[in-house]
């Protein structure tokens, strides 16, 4: 049985985007989430997830995590899904909720997947070194099957925005074990983390999907049942609105901090060489990542007068976007 069998992937795709507002802005003064958007004229962030989940997975494997109030404009970014590839959150409640429905969903159609999930505000400039980083995850999935399996790209600069993963000792299979995380580091900490080969954080990650349950379940306790019971019932009573009722209850839960952090030992990491990763949390970021690009390859998204809001594709442009706010400011 070959690595990606029984595997599944995951993009995370319904967060609000929020500090991206700026630069995410329609005609009508909405903000668009930003995995809806694109960074410089073609397709949207959540599509090129997408494809990037396509490179290891199947696409009846693949699946999305979305906002039910975002419909609008997921029902055209994600119209290469299978419907029943949707998996559709009543609202935020936190990383650690949208994961917890995840698994559950999933698990339903597979008892014995293993589940990549992959962020949606991602870039990578070279992405055929980070699909051989993912296809070497889908393998060291069987070798970790009671934990968490992270992928830490291999940092070009200190960074003080990004989180960081430190390795501990080798293992057998190539993973190292997870010695400590650091978030966020102030600069001369950055520079230490740079020197000593921590790696950033990219939260993408795997796991078998029956261990990860028992993970969130020591973690979140009776919300796995209440989840549970509430999925089962949308099933088997079309229009349910048991879901929603229990998100409207549910506190705001981190998955990093209240679920990963707290199993050191059933943690493992992988690295993935430098491969012009970032993530899209920030203006500053894209501008950052806009340079890089130009620097790279010309795009029709980086120069002229930047008043077109929209790219070819119908997604707003981030390029142009930040262009318009150039000039004005």
């Amino acid at each position: 049985m070959n690595g990606t069998a029984r595997t599944w992937a995951v993009v995370l795709a319904a967060g609000e985007g929020t500090r991206l507002a700026s630069l995410t802005r329609d005609a009508a003064g909405n903000a668009v989430p930003k995995q809806f958007c694109s960074l410089n004229g073609g397709h949207s962030l959540v599509e090129e997830a997408i494809q990037r989940a396509r490179q290891v997975v199947s696409l009846d494997r693949t699946c999305a995590i979305v906002a039910e109030q975002h419909a609008h404009y997921w029902r055209k970014s994600l119209r290469a899904l299978p419907v029943e590839n949707l998996i559709l959150q009543p609202r935020n409640r936190g990383t650690a909720h949208g994961v917890l429905l995840c698994v559950l969903s999933i698990l339903e159609r597979d008892p014995l997947a293993r589940i990549l999930f992959l962020p949606a505000d991602h870039f990578v400039l070279d992405e055929s070194a980070l699909e051989r980083s993912l296809r070497e995850l889908t393998t060291t999935l069987a070798h970790n099957p009671d934990g968490i399996t992270l992928i830490g790209i291999a940092p070009e600069e200190p960074d003080t925005e990004f989180g960081y993963i430190v390795p501990g000792r080798t293992l057998a299979d190539g993973s190292r074990t997870v010695a400590r995380f650091v978030e966020k580091p102030a600069a001369s900490l950055a520079a230490e983390l740079y020197e000593s080969k921590a790696l950033w954080n990219s939260f993408i990650f795997g796991a078998a999907g029956a261990a990860l349950l028992a993970l969130l379940r020591l973690q979140m306790g009776t919300t796995v049942d209440e989840m549970a019971t509430a999925l089962a019932r949308r099933r088997y009573q079309p229009g349910s609105g048991a879901l929603a009722e229990l998100y409207d209850r549910l506190p705001t839960v981190d998955f990093s901090r209240a679920v990963v952090q707290q199993f050191p030992s059933r943690l493992r990491v992988i690295t993935a060489p430098a491969c012009g990763w970032t993530d899209l949390g920030t203006p500053r970021r894209v501008a950052a990542t806009l340079l890089r690009v130009a620097e790279q390859v010309p795009t029709r998204a980086t120069g002229g007068t930047g008043v077109q809001r929209l790219s070819p594709s119908g997604h707003i442009n981030l390029a142009t976007q930040h262009a318009r706010l150039a000039l004005v400011g």
